[in-house]
């Protein structure tokens, strides 16, 4: 009996001892997050998503779908699991420098329990024939828009969200990227730390999505009704990325709904 009650209070402490790390870096990433929002920033991009996309956006590949109405903005990727052709993403025409915050409201349509959604940031080709760093010079090369065509060959930070890894493990992950173009694919390319959260993301519930860069930091806000969750990511020692468009990727089977998309760069003074 003692031991049981001996072993329930270790328990215990160590549940406690968790829960204090989780709020203290969720407090630090927090403070970082609400530094990085102070200043004079400047919205330059804006759209409800509720009416005609095309006149901003334009989209990497043939089968998945954009659709727009009251509610929003639909993409839905293919429904085949594993195949590329499956696979969208949704970019803005407009080219963006320096610091940039981007403002949305997300909901998850899917109940997937594989694949991810992204965000990229300022992405731009390699430079390298036929990679131009004007990605839409290229875009014929998309047409079936596999991954590795984007970090084998574009210059991006790029965010993972409502996320699941590709085998059994279900365990939702966030998780920031560097692609580095003609390296050794995405090895070396993770910005720590990776995230693991619990009770975001849920299908059929809004949230309002914040993401800033800040030179060499990703930071991160993600609101809903029940709990405000930051992220704050680095990168210490890859190369830093300073302009290019923002893109919105679906891998295959996934979708979601967007509405109010913003973006703001820093005021010159």
């Amino acid at each position: 009996m003692m031991k049981s009650i001996l072993t329930l209070m270790v328990a215990s402490l160590i549940f406690c001892g968790c829960s204090n790390q989780n709020e203290m870096k969720n407090s630090a990433d927090q403070t970082a997050f609400d530094q990085a929002s102070e200043g004079a920033w400047q919205e330059v991009f804006s759209d409800s998503c509720t009416g005609d996309w095309k006149p901003q956006w334009f989209l990497d590949g043939e089968v998945g779908t954009v659709t727009t109405g009251s509610e929003g903005m639909t993409l839905t990727a293919g429904s085949e699991f594993k195949n590329d052709a499956h696979h969208m993403v949704l970019w803005t025409k407009d080219v963006f420098e320096g610091d940039v915050k981007i403002e949305y409201d997300y909901t998850r349509l899917d109940s997937e329990t594989n694949c991810v959604n992204i965000l990229y940031i300022q992405v731009t080709g390699s430079g390298e024939a036929p990679y131009s760093e004007d990605i839409t010079e290229w875009s014929e090369l998309r047409r079936v828009p596999a991954m590795r065509m984007y970090f084998d060959h574009m210059n991006a930070y790029h965010i993972s969200y409502a996320a699941f890894p590709n085998d059994e493990d279900t365990t939702q992950y966030i998780r920031a990227r560097r692609y580095m173009p003609n390296a050794t694919g995405l090895e070396g390319s993770d910005l720590e730390p990776d995230y693991f959260p619990e009770g975001l993301f849920e299908t059929g519930v809004p949230h309002k999505i914040t993401v800033i860069k800040r030179d060499r930091e990703v930071l991160m806000r993600i609101q809903n009704s029940d709990q405000d969750y930051y992220c704050h990511m680095m990168n210490p020692k890859l190369p830093t990325v300073e302009a290019g468009r923002v893109g919105l990727r679906h891998m295959f089977t996934r979708s979601a709904l967007y509405k109010n998309f913003r973006i703001s760069t820093v005021e010159d003074s």
